[in-house]
């Protein structure tokens, strides 16, 4: 326990906070563990896993023989009460040690401190990563002026400095004509933000977290990263990603590929994606938006919930899934507001819902991290066991009830024609609208056809959703589909590129 804690690191005190955790539980975790009791009964023996009155008693093993109520009675005979603790969630006892005091200080501070995100200007570009930084939306290259940010139209065309971030600036001394007059001017310049949910934003908990034989110091270096992006990669997603693909994909993000058609595009992106996010609850976060109607230019716009209008984890999933009448209401007054905000020329393409099918499918029989040691846990088991917890991010498709199944597979393809109805015939006065169905056979095909295994598309520790591959395969269809059918959307191609690239470089990077 002492060797895992020294794997995290001390940012967010995370490496404290498992040493306190160690010195407080780690005497009777080892004794139940030297038992031979599973995960389960040593979670309920601690009181970190609790049942509730008239639910089941929830497990993720297969019980102990003589079951699992037998096996946690004896559990709790052989730790019996330490003076230190009465339940998992008091640790005054142990925190009255000297030698652990300072720890239980940090973890105060921490308790008591609000987190960054709480105070942020939520539409405002920044010059730092995470937090909704810049792995979210366009690097600020003068945080000190609010007129300066990415996506704005240059003053005086940036000649004396570079208003919009696009790493083109200055003024050519043979003929003094501004670079980005010269080399943006009229190129249809335009800026990509995405409204998601947790799909597009690339939610992801890498599976070596889950997985003893792979922990290491270099295993959870990212962890802080992750907890300050709310376990949240957009910079390695499928539609805003710029960073090199962990996967080595070949494919581009939509966002690269449309700076790579236009370098007057650099940095002109947004993930405004939320996890948890539906039609339903799209307001609350839409006004995080950085767009100004007068100054900034045109953007793509997509509106991509994959799941959370059918995915609940409520028992009765089908009555908490959003009608059709409901998301057409939600939908339209979203788009009400981006017309109010985005400048003449702006686009939005819906995207439709996935068929959630896929994956019961392709991962039920299959061993989840957590059983891949003792092969003793598959995903058909996690699910389960999620749902008796009730906080199955999907009750209507991570289940093995088939009809329920198809039923919110039904009601997904519902919504699905509702928002390609309003792309038909509903009309703004700055945006277009296109629809896009969700191109899941597409995606499995083509990866098949590369040599990969369908269940590498979903996301292994949580096995719900897109992997990385599936984001970067779905940003190459969605370009071919737009540029073979509505190119105008994508704007032309600078043939100033190269000019651009040989004066610039990499334009100040990301």
């Amino acid at each position: 326990m002492e060797r895992l804690c020294s794997f995290l690191p001390e940012k967010l005190f995370l490496k404290s906070i498992c040493y306190l955790a160690a010195e407080m539980f780690g005497p009777d975790v080892i004794k139940l563990l030297s038992l031979k009791m599973n995960a389960d009964v040593v979670c309920h023996a601690l009181h970190f896993c609790k049942q509730e009155p008239g639910q089941p008693l929830c497990h993720l093993y297969s019980p102990p023989q003589g079951g699992l109520k037998r096996a946690l009675s004896r559990a709790r005979k052989s730790i019996g009460h330490s003076p230190l603790r009465t339940s998992a969630g008091d640790v005054s006892g142990i925190c009255s040690l000297p030698a652990l005091a300072k720890i239980c200080q940090k973890i105060e501070y921490i308790l008591n401190t609000s987190l960054p995100w709480e105070d942020a200007d939520g539409d405002k570009h920044s010059a730092f990563p995470t937090w909704r930084g810049f792995y979210w939306r366009g690097r600020d290259c003068d945080d000190r002026n609010r007129d300066v940010h990415p996506g704005r139209r240059p003053e005086n065309w940036d000649a004396q400095q570079d208003s919009n971030c696009n790493g083109i600036w200055g003024t050519d001394p043979k003929d003094g004509i501004p670079y980005e007059k010269k080399f943006c001017e009229g190129s249809e310049a335009k800026g990509l933000i995405v409204m998601g949910d947790s799909a597009a934003a690339h939610f992801h908990i890498p599976p070596e977290w889950l997985t003893a034989a792979h922990m290491s110091a270099q295993t959870f270096s990212n962890l802080p990263m992750a907890l300050s992006n709310e376990l949240d990669w957009p910079q390695l997603s499928g539609m805003t990603g710029f960073l090199n693909s962990a996967s080595r994909s070949p494919d581009l993000s939509v966002y690269l590929r449309l700076r790579q058609r236009n370098r007057c595009n650099h940095r002109d992106y947004q993930n405004i994606s939320r996890n948890g996010a539906s039609s339903g609850n799209l307001l609350k976060f839409l006004g995080s938006l950085s767009r100004n109607q007068l100054l900034d230019h045109p953007a793509i716009v997509v509106y991509t919930m994959l799941g959370n209008d059918v995915c609940n984890g409520k028992s009765d999933t089908e009555s908490a899934m959003s009608t059709p009448e409901a998301l057409r209401a939600h939908v339209l007054e979203a788009l009400a507001l981006l017309d109010s905000r985005l400048p003449r020329g702006s686009h939005v393409v819906l995207y439709g819902l996935a068929d959630g099918r896929f994956l019961w499918d392709t991962l039920h029989a299959r061993l989840h991290p957590l059983g891949q040691l003792n092969r003793d846990v598959t995903y058909e088991q996690l699910y389960a066991f999620l749902s008796c917890l009730q906080v199955n991010p999907c009750q209507g498709w991570m289940n093995a009830n088939e009809t329920l199944r198809t039923l919110t597979s039904r009601r997904a393809a519902q919504l699905s024609n509702v928002l390609e109805e309003i792309a038909a015939s509903e009309k703004f006065a700055n945006l277009s609208l296109l629809y896009l169905d969700y191109p899941l056979k597409e995606i499995s095909e083509e990866w098949q056809r590369r040599g990969g295994e369908t269940w590498q598309l979903i996301e292994p520790s949580d096995g719900f959703h897109p992997s990385e591959a599936a984001a970067q395969l779905t940003a190459r269809f969605f370009w071919d589909k737009v540029l073979r059918r509505w190119p105008r959307v994508l704007g032309k191609e600078n043939p100033f590129n190269a000019q651009i690239e040989r004066l610039f470089g990499d334009q100040g990077g990301h």
